[in-house]
């Protein structure tokens, strides 16, 4: 994207110390909140450059690449200034912000403009996030040539001295007063002042600016004054060249006005490509070509992608119009393409389209012979690239070299590997054998190139799905998973499929850290990757406005078939923070979606039953067990709601068929043993009681010990204690209790323990009355913290 300022490569560079990024990503979120202040100060679209993983700690003698030359021709420069940033010996000293201030000092401009208001501005914007010694401040501004300014991005009370926050635990205690959100606007108009002087300025004729400080507004001086007065002679020369300018200046701006307005969501879904082949065993590797260009576009952090699943419905050519297609996917740009395979060569044919008006933007046709693997990875990146170029995109140095990455220098191995994805893709419970298929064309793709990184993350996938119920309370459960991505990423470690298979591994083992952690690295590398925000949604148990947030960004990228699911279970995180008209929407829009009944009266079960309304809920739970009589879910439930309401031999008609249904299908799921034990004794029956009671306890130790995520969301430690309880052990339940009330928000847990039978003799103990209200309040905090971010991104 080009500066606003004709002849500049960047509206803004940012120079910064990677050790101030390095562990909590300060900058990097600091850029973020920047370049959306700037959407809402500037009707243009302003360019940043913003390297995310700069050269560091390098001595002088550097030879610096000459493209950063062209990169630091910018309007505005912004070093985020810190204790380490004052270096000498550092990169961004050097060859970043010394670089800058002499080659400002030497262009058209210089390096102070005159404001439109008459004050002066430096165009280096310093941001403090650290007080600094005397040494320091003395050394940037020896560099400046004036007194240190800037924004300050402080956090000072007696012994602490970091960088302000979004969003701080106690702002009262900051010494400087200052709001982080007030600190960006601060940035964010200071950037529009300077940009804005530099448009309508001719600094040459200006004042002298040679006292001039750096970073903030100074007054211009009074010989400045009489200098402007001894021009008047020129002052009808001078007016009619500011018309002039101004009226192309309008001109640019409006130009660039109607340029946003159609690029305000660059938003894109990459259609099915058609294959013309005439032997159609060709279409693996026309699907192939459609993947990478797909993938490539979702590495740009500036697109928003819709995922491959959600274009798959339209694979046939009587497909919708493409303005139909658009709105059914909720885009604003469409790639179509078709190709043909002959021989070792091929012809691929690519267009993009603005989906409202069904305009061709741009087009392509691309005829290759092949001969190596880049004859195929260098088109699906120019491709990429190109759409980029059409639509204004910025893409970063860093996404550049991920789509021109090669990961397999053998024809053979990519052959292999995009028939794996081919047969994967076909992998279902009506089509096992697809899997088998694709196992075996991994492994000859590994066969031809044992350092092909997607291959081995294609084998991943494929042992998670054979191995995922086979192994769950083994020791070493999905290993070699895990073993396959890390060998992946040893050889490519920009691959983000492998980091959001490993996320779901430690999520599968219960390592919630490790997980996030891992689905961070793939977004890093996938912007667009649906399923990485879904795994840390579902990791977000008890933070449920941070399970609500990846819960929306998992929905607006995916637009197939795993929507109604995803919708289902946003409703629910809306559910279990109190706002049943929200939920009750979600779930409305996932049936409207797939018409599926069973699930739709499941979800309105759902928020009748923790409402404590176990009339109505059994009403609605009724209703499904007709469509299903066999469902382990309605078994289940229909148990639980008898139990409720007192009717126990029905309670236990129902836990004992869905006991004989879950040992069949699902052996994992065979907790509730308490729950058939506590229906036995109600029927008189306690010799039975007492053997499901010690089931329950031996499941839940079993689980605890395996360390599996159900043992992370402390939920057994509440089984424990309800069967404790009940048997008189108060001081065990009560353990167990503390252990269980350690994090949880949820709606379902005040229900629970509120009408629970099995806490009769401790419900009117103040000690448990006081972990009840520990939840109830924990769930409200929750349900005020959405609130209001639902009030600040307009959805309520």
């Amino acid at each position: 994207m080009a500066s606003l300022i004709p002849g500049y490569e960047y509206d803004i560079f940012i120079s910064y110390r990677q050790k101030d990024n390095k562990h909590d990503g300060w900058v990097t979120g600091f850029v973020n909140n920047l370049k959306g202040e700037l959407e809402s100060t500037f009707k243009e679209e302003v360019s940043v450059y913003f390297d995310i993983n700069p050269h560091d700690g390098l001595l002088e003698t550097h030879d610096v690449d000459e493209s950063l030359k062209e990169k630091l021709k910018c309007a505005v420069f912004i070093p985020i200034i810190s204790r380490t940033y004052c270096d000498p010996k550092s990169f961004a000293w050097e060859h970043e912000f010394k670089a800058f201030v002499d080659q400002a000092s030497q262009d058209q401009y210089g390096l102070k403009v005159k404001l439109p208001n008459g004050n002066v501005a430096g165009r280096v914007l310093p941001v403090r996030i650290h007080e600094l010694d005397n040494n320091d401040i003395k050394l940037c501004e020896s560099v400046l040539g004036g007194v240190l300014r800037g924004v300050e991005f402080i956090f000072k009370s007696p012994g602490v001295n970091r960088p302000l926050l979004p969003k701080e635990e106690n702002p009262q205690e900051n010494q400087n007063h200052t709001s982080y959100r007030d600190q960006i606007n601060k940035v964010a108009n200071a950037v529009q002042e300077i940009i804005s002087g530099m448009m309508s300025t001719e600094n040459s004729e200006g004042p002298d600016f040679s006292e001039a400080g750096s970073g903030l507004h100074e007054t211009e001086g009074e010989e400045a004054v009489i200098g402007r007065k001894k021009r008047r002679t020129g002052i009808v020369i001078g007016l009619i060249l500011i018309l002039f300018v101004g009226a192309l200046l309008v001109s640019q701006l409006l130009g660039r006005q109607k340029l946003k307005d159609k690029q305000i969501e660059k938003t894109i879904a990459v259609l099915p490509f058609w294959n013309d082949s005439p032997d159609q065993e060709n279409t693996y590797f026309i699907n192939g070509l459609m993947d990478e260009v797909l993938n490539n576009l979702q590495k740009i952090k500036d697109f928003s992608v819709i995922s491959r699943t959600s274009v798959e419905q339209y694979r046939e050519r009587s497909r919708p119009s493409i303005p139909k297609i658009a709105k059914e996917l909720g885009v604003n740009y469409i790639v179509e393409g078709s190709g043909q395979k002959y021989g070792n060569s091929f012809r691929l044919r690519i267009q993009l389209i603005e989906a409202a008006s069904d305009k061709h933007l741009w087009s392509e046709s691309y005829d290759q012979e092949i001969k190596e693997t880049e004859d195929i990875f260098l088109i699906q990146s120019q491709i990429a690239q190109a759409i980029a170029s059409e639509l204004k995109a910025t893409i970063t140095p860093e996404e550049k070299h991920i789509m021109e990455t090669i990961p397999t220098r053998n024809l053979t191995a990519l052959d292999f590997y995009q028939r794996g994805k081919d047969e994967y893709s076909k992998f279902n419970s009506k089509n096992p054998d697809a899997l088998k298929r694709a196992e075996d064309l991994f492994n000859k793709a590994l066969k031809d190139d044992s350092r092909f990184g997607p291959a081995y993350t294609g084998l991943a996938r494929v042992y998670w799905d054979k191995q995922n119920y086979e192994q769950y309370f083994s020791e070493n459960y999905l290993d070699s998973v895990r073993i396959l991505c890390d060998i992946a990423l040893s050889y490519d470690n920009q691959l983000s499929e492998a980091y959001k298979i490993k996320g779901d591994y430690y999520r599968a083992i219960g390592l919630t850290e490790e997980s996030e952690e891992q689905y961070d690295n793939a977004l890093k590398f996938n912007p667009n990757d649906w399923s990485a925000y879904f795994g840390k949604g579902l990791l977000s148990l008890d933070d449920l406005l941070k399970q609500v947030d990846n819960f929306h960004k998992a929905v607006s990228l995916n637009h197939g078939p795993e929507l109604p699911g995803l919708l289902i279970n946003l409703g629910s995180a809306y559910l279990q923070a109190g706002f049943f008209e929200k939920s009750k929407y979600y779930y409305q829009q996932a049936f409207n979606l797939d018409d599926n009944m069973f699930r739709y009266l499941w979800s309105q079960y759902n928020v009748e039953y923790l409402q404590g309304h176990f009339e109505k809920a059994g009403e609605i739970i009724e209703k499904m067990h007709t469509l299903d009589t066999n469902n382990v879910s309605t078994l289940n439930s229909l148990g639980f709601i008898y139990m409720y309401l007192g009717r126990y031999d029905e309670s236990l008609k129902y836990f004992e068929k869905w006991l004989n249904r879950i040992k069949s299908i699902d052996p994992l799921s065979m907790g509730s043993m308490h729950r058939i034990g506590y229906i036995y004794w109600k029927n008189g029956n306690k010799k039975e009681a007492e053997l499901y009671f010690d089931k329950e306890i031996d499941y839940c130790n079993k689980i605890i010990e395996s360390k599996r995520p159900k043992s992370q969301t402390l939920s057994v430690y509440y089984d424990l204690a309800g069967v404790y309880a009940f048997r008189g052990d108060k001081v065990k339940a009560y353990e167990n209790l503390r252990i269980f009330n350690q994090k949880q928000t949820r709606l379902m847990w005040i229900m629970y323990i509120k009408n629970d039978p099995l806490f009769d003799s401790l419900r009117s103990e103040p000690v448990f009355q006081n972990i009840v209200s520990d939840i109830e309040a924990r769930n409200q905090a929750e349900h005020e913290r959405i609130r209001k971010w639902l009030e600040e991104q307009g959805m309520l």
